[in-house]
Order: structure tokens, then sequence, then C-alpha cells
């Protein structure tokens, strides 16, 4: 089952032209259980990030979806979106420019190589860890950039079936573990992350499960089936669009139910850390 490729093909496609790139955040907001989340958090703290001054790090932005919301929402602050593709990095300047959201740039970085101190107050980091091996060198490397009082907020699968991994799936024979290709773990364990966090300087560390069980059920009839069929043919971009008429109001339905439901388990994790 190969996700990337399809995520890639799709990318291409909604930025040929600026409205199909909003129209493709929009959707990515909409579908995204995760953006549910990130957003739900992100307007707890407001106040902390709507000041004039704010400096906002999206740390490895992709397609810049977050990067827009933030710059946005957050007008007075400024946000800097980096990534480790160049072709995604040039294309969110472009993007960005010709809309004349100017309280946004893109750079390319390594986050195991990046190096500003004391620079930001907020870092976001979505569906990012799980595809970097030296995970530590990458909590110090935030540390170091947040100023004092700075915090930082991760958005990763965890180690309930994060990455749609589950102990049948896993194939002794070819080595295939992860519904997503380019995950070098599986997923986070609630407290590990947190003392990874902790070791790295962060005083304050807190986590809670996000994708219960309405949110794995969403999550599989908004992306998973989805790109199952896309994996077998290409002419099911043509049948799609008549299978969220069926299934999106359901499936907003259950975003809802999961970003309100305090969750003993889940295959995600919401995860802040404060300097």
């Amino acid at each position: 089952m190969k996700y990337d490729p399809i995520k890639r093909s799709m990318g291409s496609f909604f930025n040929t032209s600026p409205f199909l790139r909003k129209l493709f955040y929009k959707m990515l907001d909409l579908l995204f259980l995760r953006t549910w989340h990130v957003k739900h958090d992100l307007k707890k703290n407001d106040i902390r990030l709507s000041k004039k001054d704010a400096k906002i790090l999206d740390a490895g932005m992709g397609f810049g979806q977050y990067s827009w919301y933030l710059a946005n929402r957050y007008k007075k602050a400024a946000i800097k979106g980096v990534d480790v593709k160049d072709e995604q990095v040039e294309d969110c300047n472009k993007f960005f420019t010709s809309c004349g959201r100017n309280n946004a740039n893109f750079e390319v970085a390594d986050l195991t190589k990046f190096s500003e101190k004391n620079s930001y107050d907020f870092i976001l980091s979505v569906d990012v860890m799980e595809h970097i091996e030296d995970d530590v060198q990458v909590f110090r490397n935030f540390y170091a950039a947040l100023k004092k009082s700075g915090f930082v907020m991760i958005s990763t699968p965890s180690d309930q079936g994060g990455s749609d991994v589950h102990e049948h799936d896993h194939h002794e024979n070819d080595g295939s573990h992860s519904f997503i290709d380019e995950h070098v773990r599986d997923g986070y364990n609630i407290d590990e992350i947190q003392q990874k966090l902790k070791n790295a300087g962060f005083s304050k560390t807190s986590a809670r499960y996000s994708y219960g069980k309405s949110g794995q059920f969403a999550w599989k009839l908004s992306m998973k089936y989805p790109i199952l069929m896309l994996n077998v043919s290409k002419i099911f971009f043509v049948i799609i669009p008549f299978y969220y008429i069926l299934t999106f109001w359901l499936c907003l339905i259950l975003n809802k139910v999961d970003v309100l439901s305090k969750h003993k388990s889940g295959t995600g994790l919401i995860v802040i850390a404060e300097k």
C-alpha cells in the first residue's frame, strides 16, 4: 500500500494554480483529523501567538497548509517554514508570494542540523518526527531555537497502531510494517516522547492521544480506502468524488467527535513541551 506517491501526485495537480492550491488546503483542513486536533490546541494559545512580534517555525512544513493557516490567523506574527525538499520550499515561496502573504517565508533546512538560537516563540511539527531517525538531536535543536518560555507542539503517530500498523501487518519476509512508506518508526510511546523532550531540556511536557475509535474509522473512510483504490488504478480519480459525496458528512461528524473526546488510547499523539 503506497501513500506517499499518491500524496505527491495530488500535490502536483493542486499546485497548478493558486485557486486549486487553496482548494487543496481546504480539503486537507476538512478531511485530515490531525488538522482538527492541531487547530484545536492552537486556539488555546491564541493570546501567546497573536502578539505583534511573535516568531513561529513550521518545522517540516511539507505542502505548507499549516503555514497558510498560521499566516492567516496570526497576521502580526512572522512565520518561517522549513523542509528538506527543495521543491516544497520553492512551491511554498511562489504560492505565498502570489497570494500576498508576506508574513511567511520558506527555506531548505535539515532539522537534525537546524541551528537558530533563542529565535522562536513557537515551533509546530506535524507528522515529521516519525520520519527522522535522530529525533533526540531534533528535540535539542528545537529547545535551543526557542526563546525563554517558548513552546513546541508535535503531532505524531503513537505506538497504539500509528501509521496504521497492526500485528497482522508485519510480514517477516517483505519487511512491510507501515501503511506510510517513509516512516522510520511506527509510532511513539506517550511516556517515551515526553522523556526524550525532557532530556533535551524542556521543563514541562504534556501529551494526549488523538485518533480514538471514531478518529480511526474517520481516517479509514477519508484517507485509507481512497488511497487503496488509487493504488489499484488511477481510474478511481474519477470515482472518488462520488465516494466523498457519500462519506463526507460522516467523516466530519467522526472528526468532531474525536476532537471533543478524551481518549484513553489512540493511534495519534499531540505533545506540547515548554522551555
